[in-house]
């Protein structure tokens, strides 16, 4: 046994050629190599200043090679006693609460500023200056110190200093979107003309430069006379803060989250810029738009809105406007070049506000509204309906009808972008092209004029209003007057009200979601559409214009690249603006009658628009009323009178979702013989028989499982009196457990590494087509199953098996049985924490045995060798660098 440990040590002491990995040095009596980690070889040895310096410098704990953690043995002074008196237990307490206090106190200071002191100045100064008068001025002190409305004004404030930040980071984008891609033709053409003016400047007026070099006499060594170059106009790149203190700003001191008061300054600085930021953004468009309104007497029209303070800061903005262009203009011609330059760059700020606030705002909310006067046939509804629910609720109205129009937006150049994949490029040329490289929405707003941008609106607004009305307000009257009775759609039901949530819940937490996810129902409009024009241009002989001839010209794309080459980023874009044209073209050969052939496509297009339109409002529909109303009869052995109408539309398109799946699944088989489609059948139903098994398990049991045991725990001791009997809703429990269940996943997918994270990971990434069932049995259902079943049955066993042994009072029964679950839960909370208390406990008993006397820490080496002796390890003596 001696000769082994001779062994061991004589390998593992550090010999004359070892050396640190990371100083390159070897031992020294006062700084030894050791080996903490698992590597081996050169990379073994290291010093311990070294490690040290690593892990501070890379803050990790563990080899970056092996991952093996480091371990360091503490060193304390000889005079420590073997228990901590009461003095230091008691002293180092007081140090950490008084540490935790400070803390505390800070981070509340930090809390208060930022939520509290900044909210409520910003919502008090916008109606101070809104107000605008003597007596408002006057009692703004007592106003910002007064305790009266401070939710609803921090609430307010909140929103307010949001829009302000928006609107900086807007400017300051807008800022550099101008230096990047230069501003507008007229603005340019000015600053060319002022610097020709510089270099052209007469002979006469010379500009004398001196060179500050002297000779021993002080006189000027030299004179130049010549004219000074022009000056580089660098006006765009002046920059107001010092970046090399902002350099050091981090986010944690700029929120004051690093211990000093140095935020408080930044809270005074957001204070005032905010201030600023409503005085000249929304206070002086909103005086000027009230001068115009109250000139031209439109008042009243402007409250028959709702939203007169709105739209009254819009018709500022329009008129400020209209003001910077007449002052630009005045400027210009006056030579001030300075004033019109600093004109035309607001003129630029509003323009593009303004642009943006309709493209975004205006006419989504325009298609919203007029989507829903197509669609009142649909629902039986009339224009005094929609009237009424906008009197009763104008902001939420309005909120609706901007985000319907805002979808059918989206969707609508979705659908455009799919047709540029078909079509032959060119012949989309009036619609604008968002996947172009070329394209960029805030240089076209820069660059381009006010007519251009009028003019693309009307477009824009005629092209919406004829869609609309063909795929809602035609098919609504042809079915109206060929099929009364299918129509109006229910918007209401008489079923439960319980049931009704729960299938709110599975609709758009489940069903929706995983429809919409279904990348093959795009193929399948691709296909359709690649088909119909197929067609088309066979019968019209328009494939040439429609699908091309597969030459294609690139000449103003190389155009496009050598002005991007020669002048830069700014003059390629102004130039691939002013051409006119569209970004991708492909020529085409145009056959006799073109006119006529190209009415006649439109026809057809609105034709096929009506019919598509016609299937998709009926079939789902009409195909999800069956099922709504055959499958309760099968299961509940009673009728569903009425059932809301997007229930009865997702059952019909996930039905019509799953034919067209199988019928595209067979087609493609069809090809391959038929024992490849008996093989493929028989694999299919084994996969299916598997994914039902495992769809029972994890969206049927499971949630239901956790939907009752949150009622049981939460609910019912909550809601429900102890002389009056709980009613468990079976499909309330598994809706509202659906979505129980999916929340826990997002914050199980957040939280540590650990086996069912890993575990519901797989079983997510394989899906439930290549899942393993074995392994989701194993490692998810069962442990997940077993787990909520327990909770579930060992409060109720206690309290209806063993409670009436001893207990022989009804009401006394009664009472545990109906608080035995939240008793358990807080017994659990407080087990939970009494042990937290512990753990923490002896942290805070270490760190002030380690603050009073510890003296240092020596790192400990990994004794991978001796521990893979078979000997027993008290055999082996340790040598001195081990512990």
């Amino acid at each position: 046994m001696f000769s082994d440990y001779l062994i061991i040590r004589m390998i593992d002491e550090p010999q004359p050629s070892d050396i640190c990995r990371v100083c390159r040095c070897e031992a020294a009596p006062d700084k030894p190599l050791f080996h903490p980690c698992i590597c081996t070889g050169s990379i073994k040895w290291i010093h311990q200043e070294c490690l040290t310096q690593w892990m501070r410098y890379s803050r990790k704990e563990y080899c970056e090679l092996c991952r093996y953690r480091f371990t360091f043995m503490p060193i304390y002074d000889e005079n420590m006693p073997r228990h901590l008196p009461v003095r230091d237990i008691i002293g180092g307490l007081l140090n950490i609460v008084m540490t935790a206090l400070k803390y505390w106190l800070h981070y509340t200071i930090v809390a208060g500023a930022w939520l509290g002191v900044v909210p409520i100045v910003a919502c008090r100064m916008f109606s101070c200056l809104f107000a605008l008068s003597a007596d408002s001025i006057l009692t703004l002190p007592f106003d910002l110190f007064s305790v009266k409305n401070l939710a609803a004004d921090m609430f307010q404030g909140s929103f307010i200093v949001t829009c302000t930040l928006f609107a900086f980071i807007g400017l300051v984008w807008l800022r550099e979107q101008i230096l990047h891609g230069g501003g507008p033709e007229w603005l340019d053409q000015e600053d060319i003309l002022e610097h020709d003016q510089a270099a052209n400047r007469p002979a006469d007026q010379p500009v004398e430069r001196f060179n500050e070099v002297e000779n021993d006499n002080h006189v000027p060594a030299q004179i130049d006379f010549r004219p000074e170059p022009p000056a580089i106009d660098d006006h765009n790149n002046w920059n107001p803060v010092e970046w090399d203190r902002a350099e050091e700003l981090t986010w944690e001191r700029l929120l004051g989250l690093d211990g000093s008061l140095i935020f408080l300054e930044h809270v005074f600085w957001v204070v005032s810029l905010n201030t600023l930021f409503i005085l000249v953004f929304a206070v002086a468009p909103y005086n000027i738009g009230q001068i115009f309104l109250m000139i031209f007497d439109l008042k009243e029209y402007v409250k028959a809105s709702r939203f007169d303070g709105l739209v009254t800061c819009l018709c500022g903005y329009i008129v400020s406007s209209c003001g910077l262009v007449i002052m630009h203009t005045v400027t210009s011609l006056t030579r001030l070049a300075k004033l019109s330059r600093i004109l035309g760059l607001c003129y630029i700020v509003v323009k593009v506000s303004l642009l943006l606030v309709i493209e975004i705002g205006a006419l989504p909310l325009m298609c919203g509204w007029w989507l829903d006067i197509c669609s009142l046939p649909v629902f039986n509804a009339t224009i005094r309906d929609r009237e009424a629910s906008f009197n009763v609720a104008p902001g939420t109205s309005m909120f609706i009808h901007w985000l319907i129009g805002m979808v059918f937006v989206y969707y609508f150049a979705s659908f455009v972008l799919m047709l540029r994949e078909v079509l032959r490029p060119g012949v989309l040329w009036f619609l604008r092209n968002l996947n172009d490289p070329d394209f960029s929405p805030i240089q076209e707003m820069i660059h381009l004029s006010m007519y251009r941008h009028i003019r693309r609106l009307m477009a824009s607004c005629v092209i919406f209003g004829m869609v609309v009305m063909l795929i809602l307000y035609v098919p609504s009257r042809i079915l109206k007057a060929i099929w009364p009775s299918f129509l109006p759609y229910v918007i209401t039901s008489h079923t439960e009200s319980v049931n009704e949530l729960s299938l709110e819940l599975l609709l758009l937490q489940v069903i929706m979601p995983a429809l919409l996810e279904q990348h093959y129902i795009r193929q399948w409009i691709r296909a359709t559409v690649r088909v119909w024009c197929l067609t088309v241009a066979w019968c019209l002989d328009l494939k040439s214009y429609l699908l091309g001839d597969g030459v294609q010209n690139n000449d103003e794309q190389i155009n496009a690249e050598n002005v991007a080459l020669q002048a830069g980023l700014g003059a390629a874009h102004q130039a691939l603006l002013q051409r006119g044209g569209p970004t991708g073209f492909q020529p085409y050969i145009r056959p006799k009658w073109f006119a006529l052939r190209i009415v006649a496509l439109l026809f057809i297009i609105s034709l096929t628009t009506v019919i598509s339109s016609l299937v998709v409002l009926t079939l789902p529909v009409y195909v999800g009323r069956k099922v709504m109303n055959v499958w309760p009869s099968l299961v509940l052995s009673k009728p569903v009178p009425t059932v809301h109408e997007l229930y009865t539309a997702s059952a019909g398109m996930y039905v019509l979702w799953l034919l067209a799946r199988i019928v595209a699944t067979m087609i493609s088989w069809l090809p391959k013989g038929k024992m490849v489609v008996l093989r493929r059948i028989t694999k299919m139903t084994v996969s299916t028989m598997k994914t039902m098994f495992a769809v029972i398990w994890l969206i049927g049991v499971i949630p239901f499982l956790f939907g009752l045991l949150v009622e049981l725990v939460i609910v019912v001791p909550l809601r429900v009196p102890l002389d009056q009997t709980p009613v468990i809703w079976t499909w309330l429990d598994w809706g509202l457990g659906l979505l129980y269940m999916k929340i826990s996943c997002a914050l199980l997918m957040m939280g540590p590494d650990w086996r069912i994270k890993q575990a519901v990971e797989r079983t997510f990434r394989n899906g439930f087509q290549r899942m393993n069932l074995k392994f989701t049995m194993k490692e998810v259902i069962l442990p997940v199953v077993s787990t909520l079943a327990l909770l579930l049955a060992f409060p109720y066993a206690i309290a209806h098996g063993i409670v009436p042994i001893f207990v022989k009072s009804f009401r006394l029964r009664n009472l545990i049985a109906r608080r035995i679950y939240p008793f358990l839960l807080l017994l659990a909370v407080l087990c939970s924490g009494a042990s937290f208390g512990g753990k923490q406990s002896i942290k805070w008993y270490e760190h002030i045995r380690n603050d009073k006397y510890l003296v240092g820490r020596k790192l400990v080496n990994y004794n991978h060798r001796i521990l893979s002796q078979t000997a027993a390890p008290s055999t082996v003596t340790p040598y001195p660098n081990d512990s």
